[in-house]
């Protein structure tokens, strides 16, 4: 006789050979509820315990450019953190973040303006510019379109620069968070690249159970690593492990006051128009998540024949731009809302490529990560205990990033003047921007490729 248990866990198996995740269909939308149209994976919730920290990174990015208070930004993080389940809810198989390499330049662009409501209000236009971006590729269809017609050697070439803008960032002089804390990060990140990349230590897990029980986990032993070095070698705090309370709410009430448009304001159209420069490069940025969760997913479906994924950028986009027009008006956040957390991402697809046993779908693996993410960053003792972290956490989720989106970049090249296109216009992107880049790239395929040629052969992958 089975039990509850098993009934549940072979209803959730219940999906043909080669098909795809049941689900509930709604227009472009597939509905999956966790336990109903998936089952819980426990690898992706240990780590998302401590992968959260990186989550929780934003709110010192919050409380220095909005000049808010500590409580308030844990309570948005809390808001945006449960905004991030409707992807998998919504049937887009990505662990969704943010728009990480725009956040120096939204920094950049926001301390134009006064500290305050102005400041504020010039957030809140550019993210409902970016979300309304977002909604218009996606209802038009454009995006799909825009995936298909892109050519290689420029896909490539934003991959590489989304990658170069991130490792340079966190080795740069005098902003990068390596000059503070190197010996946490240097450690951190080779530990994360052998636990996700090495082919050494793939062979090593099939011989030792030990080794693979780690290899179930991701970046998790990494970050935890990171947790007992950076107080050893005094680079950060031991954390102090806060029990007298359990769960955060959020402060809605200071929230409506203090920083969506019903508290400080609906921006006037002065704000917007300062903000469209700004709002199409941080589309050109976040295309690059596009382009890296296709070819993340593509690889990822090679391997895994017994599941049929349907990656839809156009759907992609449009729970993007709802994220991003919900947040523009109650909690402007100043990462913003992007479609793709490419680090975990890669360490869920990673783990999803060894078999259906290990885990059975790629919902189930995604889905479960950001529900417990969700969940994470609103238990007080775990925000205790990761919050001395919050900067390591987050270069060492920038420096596997930077890993994965070069590694992708270069398999997507067909040529040397496909590399040739991407290499200059990587380079122009991490230091002129995205604009400039696009730009370049433009221009250089123009010049050197011959067109009719590359018309032929998109023709005969459609």
């Amino acid at each position: 006789m089975k039990n509850a248990k098993e009934e549940t866990y072979m209803q959730i198996l219940k999906r043909e050979l080669g098909s795809e995740q049941p689900s509930w269909k709604l227009g472009v939308f597939r509905v999956r509820l966790p336990f109903v149209h998936y089952r819980f994976e426990s690898s992706e919730a240990l780590q998302a315990i401590l992968m959260c920290a990186t989550c929780l990174g934003a709110i010192p990015i919050l409380t220095s450019v909005l000049g808010i208070p500590f409580e308030l930004a844990w309570s948005m993080v809390i808001i945006n953190g449960l905004l991030y389940n409707m992807h998998a809810l919504l049937g887009d198989p990505v662990v969704p973040g943010w728009i990480t390499p725009s956040i120096p330049l939204t920094i950049a662009y926001l301390t134009q303006f006064e500290m305050g409501p102005v400041r504020i209000q010039a957030l809140i236009a550019l993210q409902l510019l970016v979300a309304f971006t977002f909604l218009f590729m996606g209802i038009t269809g454009l995006a799909g379109k825009l995936m298909r017609i892109v050519p290689d050697s420029i896909k490539s070439g934003i991959l590489l620069g989304a990658g170069f803008a991130a490792i340079i960032g966190e080795f740069a002089v005098e902003k990068g968070r390596f000059n503070l804390y190197p010996f946490s990060i240097a450690i951190g990140t080779l530990l994360s690249y052998f636990l996700l990349f090495s082919e050494r230590f793939k062979e090593m897990r099939k011989n030792h159970a030990l080794v693979n029980l780690f290899g179930k986990y991701g970046m998790l032993p990494a970050i935890f690593a990171s947790i007992i070095i950076a107080p050893l070698c005094k680079e950060l705090p031991f954390p102090n492990i806060e029990v007298g309370s359990f769960i955060k709410i959020p402060e809605f009430s200071n929230i409506l006051r203090q920083v969506s448009v019903f508290g400080v304001g609906f921006p006037n159209v002065d704000l917007f128009v300062k903000a469209i420069p700004m709002a199409i490069m941080v589309y050109i940025i976040a295309f690059g998540d596009f382009v890296t969760s296709g070819a993340l997913l593509k690889e990822a479906d090679r391997v895994r024949t017994d599941e049929k994924i349907d990656f839809n950028s156009n759907r992609s986009n449009l729970i993007s731009g709802i994220r991003n027009l919900i947040q523009g008006i109650l909690i402007p956040y100043v990462p913003l809302c992007g479609p793709l957390w490419a680090a975990v991402s890669a360490a869920v697809f990673e783990r999803y490529k060894e078999g259906r046993e290990g885990m059975d779908s790629v919902y189930s693996g995604v889905g479960t990560f950001r529900w417990m993410t969700f969940i994470c960053v609103s238990i007080v003792p775990i925000v205790s205990l990761v919050q001395p972290t919050l900067p390591v956490a987050l270069s060492l989720t920038l420096l596997v990033q930077g890993f994965v989106c070069t590694r992708l970049a270069m398999t997507i090249c067909k040529d040397h003047i496909d590399m040739g296109i991407a290499g200059v216009m990587a380079a122009v992107i991490a230091v002129k921007g995205a604009a400039w880049g696009l730009g370049v790239g433009i221009i250089l395929f123009l010049l050197l490729v011959r067109i009719k040629e590359r018309k032929i052969e998109l023709m005969e992958e459609v």
